[in-house]
């Protein structure tokens, strides 16, 4: 007996049932039963290979998302860590320029003394007047200036154009006057305000206002396209930089106190000229490479930006390239146009707006070409996908409102936490309670002299501790228990001596030795310094350990951000820990090539450095997670403001523990970025001395985030696929959109059409143009009238969109005809 043919599925039976239908005029009951098993043959055969190549894409795209995990954080880290140490883990002067001016023979002498004593350091030339010498660096043309009159001269420089320029300029410059037997006296033409001693201020600004210019589009694409439509987005845009102006100017000028009232309306007009050119041309980015533009904007406007800035450190102590960029990158013209009004009075702000003005006019008008062109070849463009179906990381909103207030949140957020956290922080580095030990022959006279001190410098700036032996004091010193030691003069010793330790904290050594410099002078004595631990001419700031810091928290955190949206299949703890596990490991080991071999900014120390990175970056992950469990992608909200906003004034890296608010100098102890920073100096330069006590810190917080998870796990399981909710209806409604507007350029040429045939014999039943008007009636009723039941109907069908891992291979069968379907083909309006 032959064995029956397997049951159809309902939606072959439609098929099946239609097919005969249609062709039941063509073929008799005999040919009909001779072609049936056949053709169901082929349907099963159709079917199976159909499944087949399914199953195949399913895997591909799986594969392919979890290599996005690691490939997505290879590209931010590596790009950035480069950039940063790459750069500026040795700046070192070339071509500084320097004008000299006085009489001829004492000029030219001046000059040939300079380019002898620093050939390849400074560009000498001479000017024909002292005034001329001084508006020059007044208008940033020129470093320092010297002004000889006889035996004497006058150094000229400019704090306000940068500490970091100031301080390289007059060490270059300086020795080699004195050897000219000249009396030298400085004079600091633009000196930095009292709220603004450090000028962090026009840097901290720059950075948040390309922060806000660029951050939106990291998430636009991906959850929201409908908004890049030109004739949309640009006021949108100009909005956004009307509100960040705004808050930039309360942040920094009432709450802060860093901008002086009068300079409010600059100071707003930068703000929004710089976030809105910045978004414009971001923009354009967007459109040519999607929703990846954001790297390509981070690379361009950051990883150049930065260096090129002439605000962390001179342009002149940058590879010659960064010159360029500095003439014609956005972030170098915001930070110098708020430089020339927080601290030169405006003078020379009209050529960087005029950089920005220009990149917002060239960004909008080469959209608005891609898009003219891209419509020309394509007037139905290929529809927009939707990647991230919500922020949150619950189901997709199905109200606008929230998803575009979600939209705001984030980068709001992200602006305010750079500006509060890192500029009210790091905005005015002052010591406060600095711990030094002063050293005398007997106990008594330390105590003295501590009161003395105390007397003329004030009981805040210091915490004194007086002792008689030296020994126990330099221990202290190269313990990092103390951050110097003052040795007073004796009967062997006419000399005031400090032990200070450079590699501890730089920036604190430069204050104790400025200070204690100071305090020696006082006495008609010099300072004799000894430095226990000097730090290398490849970290010649001593920063080193906090960009390798920066790439292992950057790593932590992306491997988990990364994979809950390109992959929500790896988020439960089973499959996240093996694959974190991986990844760890494999950043690690990208960081400490990059820190060694590629940049040169370490010299060994692979081993403990890749070990130690493991440890973190596997504890920083886990961390992260805890937030993304509750907030979804939000979850960079908290975490980057805790290990970095937060984590970067109380690290000890740029800026001393000491020269910090109080409240995050006791957050020094306690926070991840603090523990990485501390494990690697010690890795670097004290023999590893204290690593185990600082991972201990970072494996605390690593083991109380997963325990953390489990928790929250056991409450509420992960999700393994992206819910769209109701995607599927705005589709709808956008296609009805669309479909009116065809049905309004219809009518323009009927209602033409019948204008004619009023003044003319009316067409035949038959001819063309009747026939024309009845298809134009055809297309009106089938495509405008809706459906009065067609919304319940539309809303019965499923809200899961199919994504990678258990979504992929569970697509509801309603959704799987959906997506083969080219009548409900998901569909974003173009952007055109």
């Amino acid at each position: 007996m032959a064995t029956p043919p397997p049951p159809l599925t309902r939606r072959e039976a439609r098929e099946h049932d239609s097919h005969d239908t249609r062709h039941d005029h063509d073929y008799d009951d005999s040919q009909d039963h001779d072609q049936a098993p056949q053709s169901t043959n082929e349907q099963h055969t159709t079917d199976a290979d159909a499944e087949a190549a399914a199953a195949k894409r399913a895997k591909a795209e799986l594969i392919g998302r979890t290599a996005a995990i690691f490939i997505m954080p290879l590209i931010m880290v590596g790009m950035m860590i480069t950039g940063y140490l790459g750069t500026m883990h040795s700046p070192s002067a070339n071509d500084m320029p320097v004008v000299v001016a006085g009489s001829d023979s004492k000029a030219a002498d001046i000059k040939f003394a300079l380019d002898g004593a620093e050939p390849d350091a400074l560009d000498v030339d001479t000017v024909e007047d002292a005034h001329t010498a001084r508006e020059m660096v007044y208008d940033r043309e020129a470093s320092a200036a010297v002004v000889i009159e006889g035996d004497k001269a006058t150094l000229y420089t400019a704090g306000g154009a940068g500490v970091q320029q100031q301080t390289t300029v007059t060490g270059l410059v300086m020795p080699a006057l004195q050897e000219e037997g000249l009396d030298v006296a400085t004079e600091d033409i633009a000196s930095l305000p009292d709220n603004d001693p450090s000028g962090l201020g026009a840097m901290f600004l720059m950075t948040a206002i390309v922060m806000a210019g660029y951050l939106p589009f990291s998430v636009l694409r991906s959850n929201s396209p409908e908004l890049l439509k030109f004739k949309r987005i640009v006021p949108i845009l100009g909005a956004w930089a009307a509100v960040i102006a705004g808050l930039v100017w309360t942040v920094v000028c009432p709450i802060l106190d860093i901008v002086d009232v009068k300079d409010t309306v600059p100071v707003l007009g930068i703000a929004w000229l710089g976030v809105f050119a910045i978004s414009c041309m971001q923009l354009f980015i967007t459109r040519i490479v999607g929703a990846l533009g954001v790297i390509v904007g981070i690379f361009f406007l950051m990883v150049l930006g930065m260096p090129s800035s002439n605000l962390s450190y001179p342009v002149y102590t940058m590879p010659a390239f960064y010159r360029f960029t500095h003439e014609i990158l956005p972030m170098p013209a915001i930070g110098e146009a708020l430089r020339s009004v927080l601290y030169f009075d405006g003078a020379g702000v009209t050529e960087h707006l005029l950089v920005l003005a220009i990149g917002a006019v060239v960004g909008l008008l080469l959209t608005k070409a891609y898009d003219f062109i891209s419509h020309r070849r394509n007037p139905d463009p290929k529809p927009l996908d939707v990647n991230i179906p919500s922020l949150h990381g619950g189901r997709r909103p199905d109200s606008k409102v929230w998803r575009y207030i979600s939209l705001i949140v984030f980068p709001l957020a992200m602006v305010t936490m750079m500006l509060t956290f890192m500029l009210g922080a790091m905005g005015s580095p002052t010591p406060k309670d600095m711990p030094v030990t002063v050293v005398g022959s007997s106990t008594e006279q330390a105590k003295d002299t501590i009161a003395d001190l105390e007397k003329s410098m004030g009981k805040n700036m210091f915490d004194f501790t007086a002792t008689s032996d030296k020994e126990e004091a330099r221990a202290q010193v190269e313990d990092r228990d103390e951050v110097a030691a003052l040795v007073l003069p004796t009967q062997k010793n006419a000399e005031f001596g400090l032990i200070a330790n450079e590699a501890g904290n730089n920036s604190a050594y430069q204050v104790v030795n400025r200070i204690f410099d100071q305090v020696a002078s006082a006495q008609d004595m010099e300072l004799d310094v000894d430095n226990v631990a000097p730090l290398p001419d490849r970290d010649k700031n001593g920063v080193v350990v906090m960009y390798i810091a920066m790439g292992w928290i950057l790593a932590g955190f992306m491997v988990v951000i990364v994979g809950a949206n390109a992959n929500p299949w790896s988020r439960p703890l089973k499959r996240m820990i093996p694959l974190t596990a991986v990844y760890a490991p494999f950043m690690s080991l990208v960081v400490a090539l990059i820190a060694g071999p590629i940049t040169g900014a370490v010299d060994g120390h692979f081993a403990q450095l890749w070990g130690a990175g493991i440890i973190a970056i596997f504890c920083i992950a886990m961390f992260a997670m805890v937030f993304e469990r509750l907030i979804g992608m939000l979850a960079i909200i908290p975490v980057i403001g805790t290990l970095m906003f937060a984590g970067m004034p109380a690290s000890n890296g740029a800026i001393s523990e000491y020269m910090i608010p109080s409240f995050f100098t006791t957050l020094h102890d306690f926070l991840p970025m603090a523990a990485a920073v501390e494990t690697i100096r010690s890795i670097i330069y004290f023999d590893s001395d204290v690593v185990t006590e600082h991972m201990q810190v970072l494996g605390l917080w690593g083991l109380v985030s997963l325990a953390l998870v489990f928790l929250i796990d056991s409450i509420k399981p992960p999700r393994t696929e992206q819910d769209f909710g109701n995607l599927h209806l705005e589709h709808e409604r956008e296609q009805k959109k669309q479909a009116r507007k065809q049905a309004k350029a219809l009518e323009g040429p009927k209602s033409a059409q019948g204008s004619e045939s009023s003044t003319g014999p009316a067409p035949s039943e038959g001819s063309e143009s009747s026939q024309f008007g009845q298809s134009g009636q055809t297309v009106q009723s089938t495509i405008v009238e809706d459906d009065p039941n067609d919304y319940h109907r539309l809303s019965s069908r499923p809200t899961m969109a199919p994504t990678a891992g258990d979504g992929m291979s569970n697509r509801p069968a309603e959704a799987a005809d959906r997506s083969e379907s080219s009548d409900q083909q998901e569909w974003i309006p173009s952007t055109v």
